[in-house]
């Protein structure tokens, strides 16, 4: 059955999903980078990027399990790119070059209007104008019975969790201290939205991976 997921998304011990300062030179904030660590190094991610051997163990399956069953993302503006307000043209295309790492349908959130970007391997960028419940219903289409994926930001996942669309969350508690940055579960009770800790495990670099589950 389908499922509308987060995976593999690591936040600070402090709880920031995201560092300060995020631009085009740190898109992940300053400091944010830090919190990936354990991902960096697994046999998924060389092998994402073309290269060989990596780390077994958690949290290779962890990262295997983040990209595995899903058929369409859905991302909020800033995940794509560090352009804000009305878009200026349509050169940016986002920061992973002419081959995303999706491979399916990406929804990304934004309010200003721009047509659909196709690149290579089968990533296709819609950009949603009306809202996160408009997002869902066409990423859910598009998946074709397969999960959906909110990628992130931070703030994304939060409108999401607020309006208890997410069915589960898997998320990575880095060993690290960023003192400011986006924060991901601010102003949430995620207890009285029906959330309970359903796995955790100990990752091979010092990383926390629990499973978050909404109750039926």
């Amino acid at each position: 059955m389908s499922k509308v997921v987060v995976r593999g998304f690591s936040i600070s011990l402090d709880g920031f999903g995201a560092g300060p300062q995020q631009d085009l030179h740190n898109p992940l904030g300053v400091g944010g980078p830090e919190m990936f660590d354990w991902y960096f190094h697994t046999r998924s991610w060389r092998k994402m990027h073309g290269q060989e051997g990596g780390e077994t163990g958690v949290d290779d399956e962890i990262a295997a399990q983040a990209m595995s069953g899903i058929g369409a993302w859905i991302l909020g503006r800033n995940m794509f790119g560090p352009v804000r307000g009305p878009w200026p043209d349509e050169s940016w295309r986002g920061w992973w070059g002419e081959e995303p790492p999706y491979h399916v349908p990406v929804f990304v959130l934004t309010h200003h209007a721009r047509p659909p970007l196709a690149m290579k391997g089968n990533t296709i960028f819609h950009f949603v104008t009306d809202g996160i419940h408009s997002a869902l219903e066409q990423a859910k289409k598009a998946a074709g019975g397969r999960d959906v994926r909110i990628g992130g930001g931070a703030a994304t996942i939060r409108q999401y969790l607020r309006e208890r669309l997410i069915d589960e969350l898997q998320l990575t508690i880095a060993p690290v201290l960023l003192g400011a940055g986006e924060p991901l579960l601010a102003n949430l009770d995620l207890r009285a939205l029906g959330y309970e800790c359903v796995k955790h495990m100990g990752g091979v670099r010092a990383a926390a991976h629990v499973v978050l589950r909404k109750r039926a």
